[in-house]
């Protein structure tokens, strides 16, 4: 299939009016928007059963950074989503194939930690408290994500202890002393 061909299948797929085609085939930028567009409405439903194949659709773009970040925006979409990390685990696993197709190893590597990054965020919020090898895994990204978000007392020690950067070792250990993390 041509660009043009499958940006116009995933804007239909999506059911996104309004988008010029050829715009979005002449420049990354107005092709970027759309994909996000349609990674919002495709993540939004209930059904996963399309998502390989629009993740190949998409990573067939011949700009391998867009394909990467539209990727990546989907990904992080369906982890915001879903029900916990085996359901998420299920889920990525059946678009390793279609990751494992970009040419660039630094794009492929970077959805796949993300991947994994995501993973461990869903243990945690599960309930799991990493140990500091565990935590040294993961990416500066969630690291900072956790340090912000976390509502657990022992997973803010641990990243205000043993986060990998100034920041978010004070955005953790902040976040502990507050008063809404206080038992009442």
């Amino acid at each position: 299939m041509t660009l043009h061909a499958d940006v116009a299948e995933l804007l239909a797929a999506a059911g996104i009016p309004g988008v010029d085609v050829d715009d979005a085939v002449a420049d990354e930028h107005v092709r970027w928007s759309a994909y996000r567009r349609i990674v919002s409405v495709i993540a939004s439903s209930p059904s996963r059963d399309r998502d390989r194949a629009i993740v190949a659709t998409i990573l067939r773009d011949p700009v391998e950074m867009v394909a990467k970040s539209a990727v990546v925006a989907l990904v992080d979409e369906i982890a915001m989503r879903t029900a916990g990390p085996a359901e998420f685990r299920e889920w990525a696993s059946g678009l390793l194939p279609e990751i494992d197709g970009l040419e660039g190893e630094g794009h492929r590597e970077f959805i796949r930690r993300r991947i994994r990054d995501w993973l461990f965020h869903l243990h945690v919020q599960d309930g799991h408290v990493p140990t500091t090898a565990e935590l040294a895994e993961v990416t500066d990204w969630m690291q900072r994500t956790l340090a912000e978000e976390s509502r657990s007392p022992a997973v803010l020690a641990l990243l205000a202890e043993s986060g990998r950067r100034k920041k978010t070792r004070n955005v953790a250990e902040n976040r502990a002393r507050s008063r809404e993390l206080r038992p009442r």
